[in-house]
């Protein structure tokens, strides 16, 4: 289930996705200057670069269209790094790379 550029498809979100999301949300909160009520993975995209970059869609309030989508890479090792985080978001916006 490859695409352009090595990404796989939009795939609904997993536990190990949360996960990851748990991982980088003090930091995602600090590189948008404020902090989110809910930090929900719903759904991503990956690709493997040396390591796994994911982007993932994060659902930020509850009961509201605000979505965040986060680029997050997961090196050889399984060391998670928040890469960038774009706000302003609704539901059905593509997953793309920032």
């Amino acid at each position: 289930l490859k695409c352009k550029r090595g990404l796989t498809e939009t795939r609904v979100a997993n536990e190990d996705i949360q996960k990851i999301c748990n991982l980088v949300k003090d930091r995602a909160e600090e590189m948008a200057g404020k902090r989110f009520d809910l930090f929900g993975a719903i759904s991503y995209r990956s690709q493997v670069v040396a390591g796994i970059m994911y982007y993932i869609k994060v659902r930020t309030v509850i009961g509201k269209e605000n979505f965040v989508h986060i680029e997050v890479f997961e090196d050889l090792e399984g060391n998670t790094e928040l890469v960038k985080i774009q706000d302003g978001h609704k539901y059905p916006d593509p997953i793309e790379p920032l």
